[in-house]
């Protein structure tokens, strides 16, 4: 019930080839990324050709844009020549759209569309992470030719814990679902020896599980709400897309954190033919949660039926070198992997004390054909 889009080029697509569970999954390319401006929905430019056709933007701000994007898509790292004078490690991010002279509508959406920067302290932040950020999304946008740089899997996300589960199996892990009360057990020591439930413990040296297990242990960070839409139509002005994100910017909505509107259907095998469902996410900023989700929900056109979700975000605040349980963090309102991914890769590290090597075949994973 939190759909995220995968980046076709992505972290969590390399753990899903690393980790062989490709091979139990399709994906479908999303149709379409568009970010919101002034009350209306834009498709979002990815690379120099798309931003001399972008509506987004003026002729003039439409060729710096360009000037840009060539920037990004010729920058390597350990190529001085490609770095035109700036060390990115030190620039902020601000400056370098300042040499290019960008104006404040253009920042807005690299910054929150391309880069998927949640809010915009980044501009006073080491440019390196958003130019690589902007070059992932033009390098996945490129991989399946598609109408985004995103993909999904056919029957939705359920799929993914069903492919590792799949993958456990084959090197001898145990599952056991649905088991109810689990309370996590330490010695005298305070370091976790076991779970509970139903009076039979499962013995572990290590726990790992998500903030609801060990309240004690976590903080609260915020909250999320999210409308989730049952519809008989696509987003309008998405040009009839089956499956679709839309940013909104903090900027644009005067708050302090980007909204969020997420989209499939029948195209994933996610909901019968001719119905879609709709997703609208944002951190909650006010004592009136609904209410904020309306800029979101007005996008949607007409809802058959709409419920609203919402629940507290934690973040672990435990020693996990001391107590040997490593907690993730709460899900945030984003309607992609790409904040998540960063937390289980550095969860994998303190576990097992190694880095994860990302460096694979992205060919392993492809998308599914058009029926």
């Amino acid at each position: 019930m939190v759909p995220k889009f995968m980046m076709a080029n992505g972290a969590l697509v390399r753990v899903l080839i690393h980790t062989d569970v490709t091979k139990y999954l399709l994906f479908k390319a999303v149709d379409g990324s568009y970010v919101y401006k002034q009350g209306k929905v834009y498709k979002v430019p990815a690379n120099d050709v798309e931003a001399l056709k972008s509506p987004l933007m003026g002729l003039f701000e439409k060729r710096r844009a360009r000037k840009f994007f060539i920037f990004v898509q010729n920058y390597e790292e350990e190529d001085a020549k490609t770095h035109e004078g700036m060390d990115l490690r030190t620039v902020t991010t601000k400056e370098v759209f300042d040499k290019f002279g960008l104006d404040a509508n253009t920042i807005d959406f690299i910054g929150h569309s391309l880069a998927l920067h949640r809010d915009d302290r980044f501009l006073s932040e080491p440019a390196l992470d958003s130019v690589k950020r902007v070059k992932l999304y033009a390098e996945s946008m490129a991989r399946f030719q598609g109408g985004s740089p995103y993909i999904y899997p056919l029957y939705g996300l359920g799929e993914l814990p069903q492919g590792f589960a799949r993958l456990s199996a084959v090197y001898g892990g145990t599952y056991m679902l649905a088991k109810p009360e689990c309370k996590v057990e330490f010695d005298e020591m305070g370091q976790v020896r076991g779970v509970t439930s139903e009076g039979e413990t499962a013995k572990a040296k290590k726990v790992v599980c998500d903030p609801s297990y060990l309240p004690n242990k976590v903080k609260k960070v915020g909250k999320v709400v999210r409308a989730i839409c049952f519809m008989s139509h696509p987003i309008p002005n998405t040009g009839d897309s089956d499956s679709v994100q839309i940013i909104l910017p903090q900027k644009q909505l005067g708050r302090r954190s980007d909204m969020y509107v997420f989209c499939c259907s029948h195209s994933h095998n996610v909901a019968p033919k001719g119905k879609y469902i709709a997703f609208v996410s944002a951190e909650v900023e006010t004592e009136n949660p609904e209410a904020e989700l309306e800029p979101g929900l007005a996008l949607l056109g007409h809802v058959d039926e709409k419920i609203i979700d919402m629940y507290d975000m934690y973040e672990p605040v435990n020693d996990s070198s001391l107590d040997n349980c490593f907690i993730s963090k709460s899900y945030d309102p984003t309607t992609h992997f790409e904040t998540t991914v960063q937390d289980v890769l550095s969860m994998y590290t303190k576990i097992t004390g190694k880095n994860l090597d990302l460096s694979v075949d992205l060919s392993a994973a492809s998308a599914a054909e058009e029926e």
